[in-house]
């Protein structure tokens, strides 16, 4: 199981390219890592199971989380080429892609969030992080967020199953977002929705969280 990650959020200008890198090196080269350790054994033995803690952010990329689900995008992809040719030693790859989920790892991103210096970007930037951004992500977490413990149950049925499923979402809601992206190549929909949802009706989507 790879679970190793860590997280990025906010305005792009305001993140070096060293703690871009930094990031990357966690959450997909640690996972190149220690693929490249398990898996000539695992074809040897003509059987294993390589369970990946991506994230929904692995399938749609999230305003001011541009790095973070760049690293996801990049698990994805990784483990989507690589899974063919598992099959073919009897090797099973599968990806559980949480939501949300509240623990101690976002308490700290969102806090440093709130603490750091905006000074980098453009005022406007700055003002829909701090104003829209993180209170429509305190909501979010507040009504879809799930438990570390229910994550774990999710792993455990994936890493059970007798044909394990090569994705697996544990958060329903985030269903349609994912529908939507398929139900559009060109990317205007689901683009326009997030729009919508972000600068034109920000408080309506907060009180249907709350």
């Amino acid at each position: 199981v790879s679970n190793a990650g860590v997280g990025m959020a906010g305005p792009l200008e305001c993140q070096s390219l060293a703690a871009m890198q930094s990031l990357m090196d966690t959450n997909f080269f640690g996972l190149v890592r220690l693929v490249k350790e398990v898996l000539p054994d695992m074809k040897r033995r003509r059987g294993g199971h390589i369970v990946v803690i991506s994230s929904i952010m692995g399938l749609q990329g999230i305003v001011f989380n541009d790095i973070y689900a760049a690293s996801k995008f990049a698990v994805e992809g990784f483990c989507e080429s690589l899974v063919v040719q598992a099959l073919r030693f009897n090797v099973a790859i599968s990806l559980v892609e949480p939501g949300p989920v509240t623990t101690e790892f976002e308490a700290k991103l969102y806090e440093e969030a709130e603490r750091a210096d905006y000074s980098r970007t453009d005022p406007e930037t700055a003002d829909i992080f701090t104003n829209i951004y993180l209170r429509n992500s305190k909501d979010v977490f507040a009504s879809l967020g799930q438990t570390p413990e229910d994550i774990a149950e999710h792993t455990l049925r994936v890493i059970e199953a007798a044909k394990p499923p090569f994705r697996h979402q544990t958060n329903a809601a985030y269903t349609p977002m994912a529908a939507l992206k398929h139900a559009d190549p060109s990317g205007a929909l689901l683009t326009a929705a997030f729009y919508q949802l972000l600068f034109r009706h920000s408080s309506v989507l907060r009180l249907g969280l709350r």
